[in-house]
């Protein structure tokens, strides 16, 4: 299951997708956790110190390793330098498995070890002063949606990916890369605001959406999010001892969360479980395709000097079929 995690700054996205990833670890669930957030504080939330998480490999840095891989021999592709964030894969791609050990994997991802388990981390890299004039922070999530766009999971497989902040995803395809949407929102009028932006954007992309009330001290917090966001709120969360001490650098076990989140965290895992069944391959490929040639006549086909229309295998729908082929 592909998961995402989004909000507005400060809503409490990261802490709870870290809380998510290591609730799905405990169970021992294979796990590929990925910090697509500007600000890069995953790795901290999941107990890296700060000279660690600043050691994970960068994708963005390992963009043209990743396109050469997953290109494979496909014939539609002339070149890994012809692919873009958004190139679909097709007959000859390589794909990737959240459980199998891959050159992508080995050159991006990390294992962090939580008490519950092992998971795997990837990150975007930070936006650094070199960028600033040259760059947006798309260039960075590019590498997240073109392996997003080749990943093949299967049910009890998990991608958690902590966003950046507000509705910036909106700016490429990688909002309709997931099975389910987590939105963090504080029961304020700003909090939930980046909740109307979401709903508006993604009405026409069949996209789960589900919001977790975060930071909630009372019935009226309740009463206000509902009002504000109606049956998309699935769980609500309150003040964690917990949290404060991962915070402070010194989490206690795992199991020590306060009983009330962890029913939150169960209800988020049910939430997403139960998406499996819904999983559309043809829309979702489908998708993937509709931003490819929507990049490529607008950017994408200048800046390769290719026409990259050319790289869609019509006959190709990415699915569970894949996952014995996948390499």
């Amino acid at each position: 299951m592909k998961i995402a995690f989004v909000g507005k700054g400060g809503s409490g996205k990261t802490t709870l997708s870290s809380l998510f990833i290591r609730h799905l670890a405990a169970s021992r669930a294979p796990v590929v956790a990925v910090d697509a957030d500007i600000n890069q504080h995953l790795g901290a939330a999941l107990g890296l110190e700060e000279t660690e998480a600043a050691e994970l490999p960068a994708m963005g840095e390992r963009l043209p390793l990743i396109k050469d891989y997953l290109r494979g021999s496909n014939p539609r592709i002339s070149s890994a330098e012809t692919m873009i964030k958004t190139t679909p894969p097709g007959e000859g791609s390589r794909l990737l498995r959240v459980g199998e050990t891959n050159p992508v994997y080995d050159a991006c991802a990390r294992p962090v070890e939580l008490d519950g388990g092992v998971v795997r981390l990837m990150v975007t890299g930070p936006f650094t002063e070199a960028d600033v004039g040259v760059a947006c922070y798309h260039s960075k999530t590019g590498a997240v949606e073109l392996c997003l766009n080749h990943l093949v999971d299967g049910r009890s497989e998990y991608v958690v990916v902590d966003m950046t902040a507000g509705s910036d995803s909106f700016a490429s395809g990688l909002f309709t890369r997931f099975d389910i949407t987590f939105l963090v929102a504080e029961p304020t009028r700003k909090g939930v605001s980046v909740y109307r932006q979401y709903k508006e954007y993604a009405r026409d992309f069949g996209i789960a959406l589900r919001v977790v009330g975060n930071k909630v001290q009372n019935q009226d917090d309740i009463d206000f999010l509902r009002a504000e966001v109606g049956d998309d709120l699935l769980v609500t969360v309150g003040h964690s001892d917990w949290v404060r001490a991962m915070e402070k650098g010194r989490p206690p076990r795992f199991e020590t969360l306060e009983e009330a989140n962890r029913r939150s965290l169960h209800a988020l895992r049910a939430a997403a479980d139960a998406t499996y069944e819904l999983r559309d391959w043809e829309r979702y490929t489908r998708q993937m395709v509709q931003f490819h040639l929507k990049n490529a006549a607008s950017w994408g086909n200048a800046k390769t000097g290719a026409d990259l229309t050319g790289q869609v295998d019509p006959g190709f729908v990415l699915g569970e079929s894949h996952l014995a082929t996948a390499t």
